[in-house]
């Protein structure tokens, strides 16, 4: 809670922590003078995604008195190198510095106790309170203007830029055409990819070199560029972190995450190339997702895409809940998912997720990938449809462990595609492809490359079909094809 007077002095960040996005450590009593914000995230939680805008706009209205300082405490082992802290960064959009809090030490000593927290610092140092979940930004923003004002007023507001300096480390742009693409799917020999860093959607031509027997493709058409919430044709659409595909009667859906919307491109006919908004209405909602007809109800970070049983599937990461869009009646409705976010299985509708991400549909199931509790699972068709779990045990079971049902670890998981009775699973935090056999619950890495842990890094997508499995190798910045017996990699070059 944030206090009017505050009596607590702010704890201190300890000495010998990594840094990202300044030139070195920062102090609390060298920031001195201005109002600050400690953003307490990990990478991986959704909310803490949700935060990051929110974080923008107190930035944008408080120039010269506020200074926001991310302090990263990652849930997941495979978040906590400095380096995976700085490819977050990069890939989120944080503009602000980051501690790599890797061992829980600012955490601990603000007894914070939830992903996301915010803490407000005073000018002169005092701990004014502590906010977990997402805030909203007026509350905060007047508080920040509370305290500004009352420093003012005492003589500790020290207004103007800080000089973070330039991280010694920082990323450059990458060197080839994709940036963080999230997803790939295939329509024969054209390949549609959300370059999700260029916040882009790509209709890509593939086809092998003679030469050199590699795998190239060139861009055919090109929606959007810059972040941004708008229909239209090729020059004039905007996405915002655009994610899942999927393709329906020649109409390319896309999760536009950011803006909380599913898109649709016709890809021929009378409006060919023309982007159309499907569901959403550009707002994240506040609370819970309520049904209603598509147009006008507010998502909750739609992640990925399937068409199944008849209508448009998505998993809803923000609400930990899959829903349906009905193509006749226009009408978005939940399909799995109490919206409490837990792992149990059971009715669909009692049934507890934990930020889906990835979906796919073959046989008679719906299977998604939960990525906050580590799992692969699954739903059933109809009204009395169930939720079951193949591998994942709960929101803190994690790791890298191969073997049967409930022995099975994974990291994160953001994606999986159905292939001749098995999954294939983007063990995202492994940086591994894993196959989890359907029948008896096996679960292995790939062979070679592709279960190595070595050559991918942070896959967020995989597509198969038949004997062709296509991986969006986002920290990459690449796109590979897979062999699924070998687990050989062969990337597919974009010009």
């Amino acid at each position: 809670m944030l206090a009017d007077r505050p009596t607590t002095r702010a704890p201190e960040f300890p000495v010998g922590l990594d840094w990202v996005g300044t030139s070195g450590p920062l102090t609390l009593d060298g920031l001195r003078g201005k109002v600050v914000v400690l953003d307490f995230w990990t990478a991986g939680c959704i909310n803490c995604l949700h935060v990051i805008p929110r974080l923008r706009q107190l930035e944008d209205r408080f120039p010269n008195e506020l200074v926001v300082i991310g302090v990263h405490a990652g849930k997941y082992p495979g978040e906590r190198r400095t380096d995976a802290v700085r490819r977050a960064r990069d890939r989120l959009g944080v503009g602000h510095p980051v501690v790599n809090d890797r061992q829980f030490r600012i955490w601990k000593s603000y007894a914070v106790d939830a992903w996301p927290t915010i803490g407000l610092v005073s000018p002169d140092g005092m701990l004014v309170g502590l906010q977990s979940g997402e805030f909203d930004v007026e509350e905060i923003a007047a508080a920040i203007a509370r305290v500004a004002t009352a420093s003012e007023g005492a003589g500790t507001l020290r207004r103007g830029d800080v000089d973070f300096g330039v991280d010694p480390e920082a990323l450059g742009a990458p060197s080839g055409a994709l940036r963080y693409p999230g997803r790939v799917i295939a329509d024969g020999g054209t390949l549609y990819v959300a370059d999700s860093g260029h916040h882009r959607v790509l209709e890509l031509t593939a086809r092998v070199d003679r030469g050199s027997g590699g795998l190239r493709s060139k861009v055919a058409r090109s929606w959007g560029g810059s972040a941004g919430f708008a229909d239209g044709g090729q020059d004039d659409a905007r996405f915002a972190d655009p994610q899942g595909l999927a393709i329906v009667d020649r109409t390319l859906y896309i999760a536009d995450r950011a803006n909380h919307a599913v898109r649709a491109i016709a890809l021929d006919g009378p409006a060919s190339g023309l982007v159309r908004t499907v569901a959403g209405t550009g707002m994240i909602a506040v609370g819970a997702v309520v049904p209603g007809a598509a147009l006008e109800t507010s998502m909750r970070s739609p992640w990925g895409l399937a068409h199944f049983d008849g209508a448009l599937c998505v998993s809803m990461a923000g609400s930990h809940q899959l829903w349906r869009h009905d193509f006749v009646e226009g009408v978005l409705s939940p399909l799995a998912g109490s919206g409490m976010e837990s792992l149990t299985d059971g009715p669909a509708h009692s049934a507890t997720l934990a930020q889906p991400m990835g979906l796919a549909a073959g046989g008679r199931g719906l299977y998604f990938a939960d990525a906050e509790s580590s799992a692969v699972r699954a739903v059933g068709p109809g009204r009395d449809a169930s939720v079951r779990t193949f591998v994942g045990t709960g929101l803190f079971d994690h790791g890298d462990r191969d073997g049967t049902g409930d022995d099975v670890l994974l990291q994160h998981c953001e994606d999986l595609a159905v292939q001749a009775g098995r999954i294939l699973v983007a063990d995202t935090y492994n940086h591994k492809l894993k196959s989890v056999d359907l029948a008896s619950r096996r679960c292995e890495a790939l062979p070679g490359d592709a279960g190595s842990g070595r050559a991918l890094l942070h896959p967020s997508g995989i597509w198969a079909k038949d004997e062709r499995v296509l991986v969006a190798d986002t920290e990459n910045h690449r796109i590979v094809s897979v062999d699924p017996t070998t687990g050989s990699i062969a990337e597919i070059e974009v010009s």
